[in-house]
Order: structure tokens, then sequence, then C-alpha cells
């Protein structure tokens, strides 16, 4: 069986998340390593050929796996269908250095870079990114395509629905069993913002305590 790897995005995130993969599949050769974008067809990056989707998904390997490497978690869903629909393999990608204690349960095509931390009793839905020096302590339930910045500080007992995303730096307050603190669906959390308090969804809030940003 041949193999084909694709880390989907050639921008920055897919510069970093490519060694990951190669790391994981230390085995394959380079050439069997591609980055998938539309928008950059034809060219190479840090010398992986780039490659449109139509041609990664016509290329004659008889396996064919990908990870997406876009932080819009919008766009990862619809990427994530549209490789179901071709019958392509989801990766799951986590650095060597990726800590994961007990009873953690985590959906398909996560994404750990280097230096993250799961501890304990944690549930994860599909589709996550947890970008560098990121943790998710105890008691955490996390929905479907959530998105972690670097160095997001997630502490016990904290609840965050689909496709929220966390900004770099920030920090959201633990919650307690009978009353966890909620992320809400779609709910942006600022760079540096602070969490006290649980957050609406669809709502963006930054600062220290975080607060919601009005729409002018």
């Amino acid at each position: 069986m041949t193999n084909f790897i694709g880390v989907y995005g050639a921008s920055g995130f897919g510069k970093e998340v490519m060694p990951l993969v190669r790391q994981q599949f230390s085995t394959l050769k380079k050439e069997q390593f591609v980055f998938i974008d539309d928008g950059q067809a034809g060219t190479t990056l840090n010398d992986y050929s780039v490659l449109s989707y139509t041609d990664f998904i016509e290329n004659s390997a008889s396996h064919k796996a990908v990870t997406i490497a876009i932080a819009n978690s919008i766009v990862r869903e619809k990427l994530a269908i549209r490789l179901d629909q071709d019958g392509v393999q989801h990766l799951a990608i986590q650095a060597s250095n990726t800590t994961i204690l007990d009873e953690v349960e985590v959906g398909e095509g996560s994404l750990f870079c280097p230096f993250t931390c799961l501890t304990s009793n944690i549930k994860i839905g599909k589709f996550f990114h947890a970008n560098i020096y990121s943790y998710v302590a105890h008691d955490c339930v996390i929905g479907d395509y959530v998105t972690f910045a670097p160095g997001v500080k997630c502490n016990g007992n904290i609840h965050i629905e689909d496709h929220a995303y966390i900004g770099t730096g920030a920090i959201i307050k633990q919650g307690t069993p009978d009353k966890p603190l909620i992320i809400g669906k779609g709910a942006v959390v600022g760079m540096g913002a602070v969490v006290t308090k649980s957050v609406p969804p669809g709502v963006t809030v930054i600062g220290n305590p975080a607060r919601i940003l009005e729409k002018k």
C-alpha cells in the first residue's frame, strides 16, 4: 500500500504542522508528503510540493490521509466534510512532547502542537486544535471544531461549545463541578483575555476581566 499524506493549508501554521506529521510517520519518504492549497497550487513550500485538492485526490496512491492545518473552524468543518465525501482518512496529529494523562477522550482529526497538555477526565470533540503551550485541565468538556491559539490556559470544570475560538494567552478561570464555566458556541475569547464568568454564544470578549466587545 502506498501512502500519500497532505497538510491542508500552505500557511504559517501549515509550516509548523508539517514537521509534526513527518515525525509521526517517520518511515515514509519526503515525497509522500505534500501541502494542499488551491490558492498556491503548483508552488513549493519548505521543499514540499503544494497541490490543488483535485490533484491530491487524483494521485494514484492507494491510501490518502490529511490533517487540516487551518485555524478558521468554519472552513475546517467544510473541508472535513469534503474529505469524508472523498473517502480520505482524517489524521490525528500530536507532537512527541504532548502530555495526555488519565481518562481523556478526543474526537477524530485533532491537532496537538508542541508542549500541549491534557490532564485528566477530559472529553474533547472532533477537529480540535491546540497550538503550542496550551493546556486543558481536569473535568473539561470541549465541543467540535474548537480552536486554541498559542498559550491558552483552560482550567478545570470548563465547558467550551462548538466552534469557539480562544485567543493567544487567554486564561479561563476554573469552574466548579456543579457550575462549570461555559464558553458558548461560536464565541471568541480575545488575545490575553482573562475569563472569569461564562461567555454567551457568538460574542467576542476581551480584556481583564473579560467583557463583551460591543459592536459599533
